[in-house]
């Protein structure tokens, strides 16, 4: 259930990221575009296949 939460997580960021990014936010933008590709979209994955094993 929590990599559900972490893939949520990242995407609202990305989107918000893009939102932000498309109104001139250079501070803002870029710091959820890189928590949501680089920290909660591959934590998701890594919850996703600790769940499997």
């Amino acid at each position: 259930m929590a990599n559900y939460a972490a893939f949520a997580l990242g995407l609202t960021s990305i989107a918000a990221g893009y939102v932000l990014l498309d109104r001139g936010s250079v501070t803002a933008a870029p710091l959820l575009l890189i928590l949501g590709y680089a920290v909660f979209l591959p934590a998701g994955l890594i919850l996703g296949w600790r769940k499997l094993s």
